[in-house]
């Protein structure tokens, strides 16, 4: 199990990150350029295999045993009414999760996905961002350490998510601060606020940064004044599956935000995942391109939870069924391209 004894600890894992295998891609690339159709036809679907492939050391990966999670966490933000439900929300829709009545339930079984659910101190809501750090030191290495936790050696793929009321606020937070702009430019309507509601997001944004701006010199220090602990969480499991060289499957807005921070200082970060959806929420698409990354689904979903990317993992296992099931046009007795 991957763990974070310390911020230098998270420093230098992040400071040494593997490499996808050159040779698995290039096997993979082979025995696509052998397969029964024409050269590109499978479009994305055919990256995809070489991706997945690369990070997974084998020209013929699989998408079998798939890792989700979905991290909770309370904000005290929250309670400026950056959000259109109550705090409460966070622990009602946990249990909603652990009774598999949620989005995330279903969409993690249809893609054949082992989620588990993991709260973070519930009771214990974060500093109020526009006041105070988010976390302290020990909180925030605890919360990367729960996300790492949930990473296993031998699964395929990995996808996480969230569920925390008011969260958008400080992944706003984390995404300005990481790649600058006004908060107007990040700041959309989340759980869906009206216009006031976008005004006490975009002020408490604001403050946020005037306060701690100049405390966020590197992508620890920025989680902890700006984030939460699901933020914090999920960037931990991230970085973990990239120590294990395990791709990663982003969801939306505040997944990918959790890693603007270590995208800022490090932008090789992403080379191990792939964004699974565009979201609806106003910045994802801004975030996106500051990472590098071109969604594989464009649904205007906005719900969170991992939701996008295990729709998305459908797509990974129909580019590996595709890559891993065709014959070779040798094997098919069919006569390849001239």
């Amino acid at each position: 199990m991957i763990r974070f004894d310390s911020v230098a600890a998270f420093d230098a894992a992040l400071a040494d990150l593997p490499s996808a295998d050159a040779a698995a891609r290039a096997a993979a690339a082979e025995r696509q350029a052998e397969l029964t159709k024409p050269a590109g036809s499978l479009g994305r679907l055919e990256e995809i295999a070489l991706f997945m492939a690369g990070w997974q050391g084998t020209p013929r990966p699989q998408a079998e045993r798939i890792v989700a999670a979905v991290f909770a966490g309370n904000h005290g933000v929250a309670r400026q009414g950056v959000s259109a439900f109550p705090p409460e929300v966070t622990a009602q829709m946990v249990a909603n999760f652990q009774a598999g009545g949620a989005a995330i339930n279903a969409l993690a079984g249809a893609c054949g996905a082992q989620l588990r659910v993991v709260p973070l101190d519930l009771d214990r809501f974060t500093g109020d961002i526009t006041r105070e750090a988010a976390m302290s030191e020990e909180e925030c290495l605890a919360a990367l350490n729960t996300g790492a936790a949930v990473i296993e050696r031998g699964a395929h793929l990995a996808f996480v998510g969230e569920m925390g009321i008011g969260n958008t606020t400080p992944a706003s937070a984390l995404c300005a601060a990481s790649f600058g702009g006004a908060a107007e430019r990040w700041v959309g309507r989340g759980s869906g606020v009206g216009d006031e509601g976008i005004a006490r997001k975009c002020a408490a944004v604001t403050a946020a940064l005037a306060l701690h701006g100049a405390r966020c010199t590197g992508p620890f220090e920025t989680l902890r004044w700006l984030g939460g602990r699901e933020i914090a969480a999920m960037a931990g499991a991230i970085l973990a599956a990239r120590m294990m060289r395990m791709p990663v499957l982003l969801d939306g807005f505040i997944c990918c935000a959790a890693l603007a921070p270590l995208a800022a200082a490090v932008p090789a970060i992403t080379d191990h995942c792939l964004a699974g959806h565009g979201s609806a929420e106003a910045g994802h698409q801004r975030l996106l391109e500051k990472l590098g990354l071109v969604p594989l689904l464009q649904l205007d979903m906005r719900l969170g939870e991992g939701t996008g990317a295990a729709v998305a993992a459908q797509i990974v296992r129909s580019a590996l069924a595709a890559h891993n099931g065709m014959a070779t046009f040798a094997e098919a007795a069919v006569t390849g391209a001239v």
